[in-house]
């Protein structure tokens, strides 16, 4: 099986002015990034996705347009990315598989 170009790790934090509203909008944002088809995994604190460096470059910058969309004020986004053109990165389940038996 071939190695994921990149994974990115996204937290998404919009300016509402309830903690529902948050929680609601957060919720859109996962929906999308698990209706892109790609391989990825929910965290308590983040959302970890596996795909090509561009492909998720546009990912990271929907999710901000989506919270703006659905009504947040502004949104603080905090990303790390692991990427490697050559030889690619570790999977999501590489990394977390063996904690999750």
């Amino acid at each position: 099986m071939k190695q994921p170009e990149a994974s990115l790790a996204i937290q998404v934090l919009p300016k509402t002015e309830s903690g529902d509203e948050v929680l609601r909008i957060v919720d859109k944002v996962i929906a999308y990034i698990k209706g892109t088809g790609l391989n990825t995994f929910v965290g308590p604190f983040e959302t970890t996705v596996e795909g090509g460096f561009d492909q998720l470059c546009g990912v990271a910058k929907e999710c901000q347009l989506i919270c703006l969309r659905e009504g947040a004020e502004s949104v603080s986004t905090y990303t790390k990315m692991a990427y490697n053109p050559t030889d690619g990165i570790w999977s999501i389940d590489q990394k977390v598989a063996k904690h999750h038996a």
